[in-house]
């Protein structure tokens, strides 16, 4: 039986009471970091913070801040779970 958050977790987001371009910035340093901590402050308070970032791994989410990580944090935890190569 699935749980009402792992299908309706939008519907408890912190996030969905703010402007959607908060999430959005246009790159991942210099003005931009203050944006990303606006973000991830409130998905800090958010109740279904684990549930947005797991979507968004699965989903490859390539833009914007989901569960309080960036979309370069988000790669990078792609291509850590890749297997490795025998050289």
């Amino acid at each position: 039986m699935t749980s009402f958050l792992s299908t309706n977790w939008r519907e408890a987001a912190a996030c969905r009471f703010e402007d959607p371009e908060l999430f959005f910035p246009l790159g991942e340093d210099g003005p931009s970091l203050r944006q990303i901590e606006q973000a991830r402050a409130v998905c800090h308070r958010c109740p279904v913070m684990r549930a947005c970032g797991a979507w968004a791994l699965r989903h490859g989410e390539s833009d914007g801040v989901w569960g309080a990580m960036t979309a370069g944090e988000r790669r990078s935890l792609r291509l850590d779970r890749l297997p490795r190569r025998a050289p």
